[in-house]
């Protein structure tokens, strides 16, 4: 059997979509369906059902990718080692939001470099757009908090992110403790907020998780709106308002007393970051040195 029909097959069937397999290997999307059909030709069985939108494996075609799929790994894993073996450099490609790769990935990753690795980072807030970009081979790595399904993608749990609701000392003196306490988030009316985004994503979920959630018109004005938590961060130090933050990136400002966490709860609210590759491309030594490295680190922050 060809082995270019058969990686052709395992990419379809990790994409499960011709489209989106013609990218990741590099082809047009003609030439992956005419591969496609010879192989069904070879087998004389179908080995996908044609959907409006993409494909699903038949029974045949699940049991071929169970067989197949792990040999292809490992040729290309031997493939890969012929290639670090002669000295080829190989350029890792990661992606997330701008301040987890800062704070975060880089540093631990920028140990690699040198080791036969070059890197290169795009920041990105949009989730979906981050994984789409994996999916269409601009990436080989991302870091992400929505843990994708299907199975063109593998995700990991990196590590768990809390989130404190912090405020300059200004702001935390104007608040009755006690009556945060018993009576939760009324006790914060009047008091500006700094988030990312209009839709309040991070301070929703911290009432959820804390107080009540918010009614449809919330309580608290958006008066600083940035897509940036390190802006977030110093409008909040600068006295602009109170904002939910991970407590990874404002730890030292805490420390210095810049700003003031308003409330401790027993459970903290809690967000995961997942560590996703498209499936089988753990098979690239450095890939899969640069998941190992990263999980490695997790594990300290």
């Amino acid at each position: 059997m060809d082995l270019t029909l058969l990686r052709t097959f395992v990419a379809v069937h990790r994409a499960g979509s011709f489209t989106r397999a013609a990218a990741l290997l590099g082809l047009s999307q003609p030439a992956v369906t005419s591969q496609i059909r010879a192989l069904e030709r070879q087998l004389g069985r179908p080995l996908f059902h044609r959907r409006a939108r993409g494909v699903t494996p038949t029974a045949v075609g699940d049991e071929l990718a169970h067989k197949a799929a792990p040999h292809l790994d490992a040729l290309l894993r031997i493939t890969e080692g012929e290639r670090e073996a002669a000295g080829a450099l190989r350029t890792l490609h990661v992606a997330g939001p701008p301040e987890f790769l800062c704070l975060r990935v880089l540093p631990a990753l920028s140990l690699l470099v040198g080791q036969g690795h070059t890197l290169r980072a795009a920041p990105q807030t949009d989730a979906e757009a981050t994984l789409d970009g994996l999916a269409a081979g601009h990436h080989d790595l991302v870091v992400t908090t929505a843990h994708p399904r299907g199975g063109l993608f593998t995700a990991t749990p990196l590590c768990d992110e809390e989130h404190v609701l912090v405020a300059a000392p200004y702001w935390a003196a104007l608040v009755d403790m006690g009556r945060l306490r018993e009576e939760g988030s009324a006790a914060l009316d009047g008091i500006p907020l700094v988030e990312v985004h209009e839709s309040l994503p991070l301070v929703a979920r911290y009432w959820s998780a804390v107080f009540d959630p918010l009614p449809d018109a919330g309580p608290l004005a958006a008066t600083v709106v940035v897509p940036d938590l390190r802006a977030v961060l110093e409008c909040v130090r600068a006295g602009a308002g109170l904002a939910v933050l991970p407590r990874y990136l404002c730890q030292d400002a805490l420390d210095s007393g810049r700003i003031v966490a308003l409330t401790e709860p027993a459970v903290p609210p809690l967000r995961t970051w997942f560590l996703v590759v498209r499936t089988g491309s753990l098979a690239l030594a450095h890939l899969a040195r640069a998941h190992d490295r990263l999980l490695d680190a997790a594990a300290h922050w």
